[in-house]
């Protein structure tokens, strides 16, 4: 029996060993820093930048989404937040741009990012309508 459920989980810790040791380190260094009294801040900082170039979150939210049902819209959730954050950066960028004398270059870059987000929804859309 232990055979069976050991040869069930071995493909699991093969395939996701990277993103597993990625974690591991990161939760080490957390508790390590924590333990030496390392600023919270800069704890912070430090797993945030390591994760992001690990694709520590992106694989989280991976494992996360093979959940049947409540996987994808916990992923979905999680997500949205980022996209939200990127437009008011966007606007705010903007806005410092026009300010500044930079009118043309704003414009063009919202004609194109409009162009992206066209073309993703026309994208998702005929997904949708494939699958």
């Amino acid at each position: 029996m232990k055979n069976k459920l050991f040869a069930k989980l071995k493909p699991f810790w093969i395939k996701y060993r990277k993103l597993l040791i990625t974690w591991l380190i990161i939760i080490l260094g957390i508790t390590l820093g924590l333990l030496f009294h390392v600023d919270k801040a800069v704890i912070a900082v430090i797993a945030l930048a390591f994760g992001v170039f690990a694709n520590a979150f992106a694989g989280l939210m991976g494992i996360i989404a093979l959940v049947p049902l409540v996987g994808p819209i916990v992923v979905k959730v999680l997500s949205l937040p980022f996209f939200w954050l990127m437009n008011a950066v966007g606007y705010y960028i903007s806005v410092a741009a026009i300010k500044k004398g930079y009118k043309q270059d704003v414009l063009s870059y919202r004609v194109i990012t409009v162009i992206f987000l066209i073309g993703f929804v026309l994208g998702f859309v005929i997904a949708k309508l494939i699958s």
